[in-house]
């Protein structure tokens, strides 16, 4: 039987069923009644429930917006008026963090990357992110640009040249001399580790949960809606998934200013280069962080959404653009031989990099605090962010699409990224292009190589402008997801909410900004470390709350059930016939068919499915024909004609009366 068939093709009545049987036939006399199942259709024959085809109201949760708005404005108010204060307070709380809960982010790192691996291979890989037979929404070649563009950051431009000339200058501890051939490939293999396989599993386990609930469960997406399998629907419409949408709506907002911060950093670094002002000013970053800010206002409240995203695209190819350049114009040569050597350099250090913990020492533990932490860390305070964006352009592949294409495809985007800006970084080193290097200042080196590349005058422009983009473009994105995450699930939500959430992004970043010192590094770093701990108890729970929903996907249960029929089919075919049998479908005593373990009327099979009105109210639902018993069209989202013999139709919910357009 072919598990792409409509339902509606393969329910059949029970008296169709009963006629269907010959005369003799062993089971002839067994008087089946269908149970009571919601609309009438068996769990596994579900073809799925989009996000689309669900009613309901969407409006601000006053409790998320409440406590999370009120809790985040009082730290920047906190934070400017007594940066002092705030930094004692963030230091005793970042010490006590980094002693008691480090381990925590590195177990949360390698159980997401390990789990999500296991679920790809697993049999609920072929599980799609929607309905039944749905096709991908975009093809395979937009899906990828797609994922590109969510790979590509503030991060690369930031990050990209300093951080292995950092390691490459100052190795990790334990491992190689600094400046030696060694050090330079696992200079690289440390960043690879940091910004690959690791950091985007833990976008693809949010993103893909979410998708899954979305779009093949018709939930909203919020990420409390992963949870209703493991809460229950009253804890996840109620104070549980509402601290879960918190936690989620405080670890982006850290976690995106953070970024926002060291774009700032590096602008106005810019900046001084271009002005030839003496040095960068916290009144200067302050100016930069309120002109970002006021772009990213006027592009929320105007509409111009599509330009926007138009200008994504060309920051994208801009960025690309940049690092082509820099391999065009840089040690080439020394790059297409250091690229290869450095992945497989990562590939083969990874689990002794994996293995790094407080128990190497005091030395190996200030460098994780530093580094490996800090970004286990921001990638867990993103994940909501970019979670929902590469959910909302994934549906209709298969879960083993999504995690190895989510994993594996930004990542090699990277691995070529930041090969060529740190190998060029370093190559410039080595030349002694950059000058003598008492310490590694982030936002310099990039400015500091393209001083030594033909139109030095033009590239710190571009730099600076492709930097103000990224900061518009994030702060606009994440402050919609903030948005949908205060507005029970909407996918509009009000422009009003959308600035606010943008303000005060760009509020705790100043404030970040203050905390820190010359290079302002450890104020961003402090708080996304601090704010991110109850996230990664929440991502935990995910993979829990995922995988128990895939236990009762109707693809799940009619495995399940092939598997258990064709054993038991082949056993008695074999111990009656022998070799000469085959199989056809028919009845059996009940608790002796495929689905004797299966207790199918069980809410854990059946509650999610049933269709409700804006009330919350159950509501009858006709799978084969899409039709709701009150009458309901999704087209224009209005109650147009109630059919009269909507409680005679057996596809319907028997248990259903149709209700009169409170509306009307």
């Amino acid at each position: 039987m072919n598990d792409d068939e409509p339902a509606a093709r393969r329910k059949r009545p029970d008296r169709e069923a009963r006629a269907d049987r010959p005369a003799g036939h062993p089971l002839a006399s067994i008087d089946y009644s269908r149970p009571q199942y919601p609309h009438d259709i068996h769990p596994a024959l579900v073809p799925g429930i989009g996000i689309d085809e669900q009613r309901r109201r969407y409006g601000i949760d006053k409790v998320v917006f409440g406590v999370a708005g009120v809790l985040t404005v009082a730290f920047v108010i906190w934070g400017i008026a007594d940066p002092a204060g705030v930094g004692e307070v963030a230091d005793v709380a970042y010490a006590w963090t980094m002693s008691h809960l480090g381990w925590l982010f590195n177990a949360v790192a390698t159980v997401v990357l390990v789990s999500l691996l296991i679920l790809a291979f697993s049999r609920y890989g072929k599980i799609i992110l929607g309905k039944d037979g749905e096709k991908p929404e975009f093809s395979t070649f937009s899906w990828v640009a797609m994922l590109f563009a969510a790979g590509l950051g503030i991060g690369v431009m930031f990050w990209g040249p300093s951080e292995p000339l950092t390691y490459f200058l100052t190795p990790p501890p334990l491992t190689n001399e600094p400046e030696s051939v060694e050090a330079m490939h696992l200079a690289l293999a440390q960043t690879y580790y940091h910004w690959g396989f690791h950091a985007w599993a833990m976008y693809a386990l949010v993103g893909g949960a979410v998708a899954y609930a979305a779009y093949r469960r018709g939930r909203t997406l919020l990420m409390s809606s992963i949870f209703q399998r493991l809460f229950g629907k009253r804890l996840t419409d109620g104070w549980a998934g509402q601290l879960v949408d918190i936690f989620a709506i405080i670890a982006t907002l850290f976690g995106t200013a953070a970024a926002l911060g060291i774009a700032v950093l590096q602008i106005g670094e810019g900046v001084v280069i271009v002005s030839g002002a003496s040095e960068l000013t916290n009144t200067m970053m302050i100016l930069i962080i309120g002109v970002l800010s006021a772009g990213f206002v006027i592009s929320a409240v105007s509409g111009v959404s599509r330009g926007i995203r138009y200008l994504s695209n060309i920051n994208i190819v801009l960025t690309i653009g940049f690092a082509g350049l820099l391999f065009i114009l840089g040690p080439t040569l020394f790059l297409l031989n250091l690229l290869p050597s450095a992945v497989m350099e990562y590939i083969g250090s990874l689990f002794q990099m994996m293995a790094r913990s407080a128990s190497w020492g005091q030395a190996t533990l200030d460098f994780q605090s530093t580094w490996t932490v800090y970004y286990w860390a921001w990638w867990i305070s993103w994940s909501p962010f970019v979670g929902v964006f590469i959910a909302r352009i994934s549906r209709g592949r298969t879960i083993r699409q999504f995690l190895l294409g989510v994993i594996l495809i930004p990542s090699s985007l990277l691995f070529v990224a930041y090969g060529i800006m740190g190998g060029t970084a370093i190559s410039m080193y080595r030349d002694g292009q950059l000058g003598e290097l008492e310490e590694v200042v982030p936002a310099q080196v990039l400015f500091s190589m393209a001083e030594n590349l033909p139109l030095s005058n033009v590239l710190p422009l571009l730099i600076m402008a492709i930097l103000a983009i990224f900061f518009i473009t994030a702060a606009d994105s994440a402050s919609v997801v903030m948005g949908i995450l205060t507005t029970r699930g909407s996918q509009s939500p009000p422009k009003l909410v959308v600035v606010f959430w943008g303000l005060v992004m760009g509020g705790i970043a100043v404030v970040m900004l203050l905390l820190g010192d010359e290079s302002a590094l450890e104020g961003l770093q402090s708080l996304v470390i601090i704010t991110a701990v109850p996230f990664a108890l929440v991502m935990l729970l995910i993979i829990v709350a995922w995988f128990r929903e895939l236990r009762s996907d109707p693809y799940t249960l009619r495995q399940q059930y092939a598997e258990a029929a064709v054993s038991n089919a082949v056993v008695d075919g074999v111990d009656r016939y022998d070799d000469d049998f085959s199989l056809q479908v028919v009845r059996t005593e009940p608790g002796e068919g495929a689905g004797a373990d299966v207790d199918s009327t069980h809410e854990e099979y059946t509650g999610w499915y049933q269709r409700t009105d804006e009330e919350g109210e159950p509501v009858g639902f006709d799978f084969a024909t899409g039709e709701w018993a009150d009458g309901w069209r999704p087209e224009t989202g209005e109650i147009e004609t109630v059919p009269p013999d909507a409680h005679e139709n057996p596809d319907l919910d028997p248990d259903t009366t149709p209700r009169e357009d409170p509306r009307a």
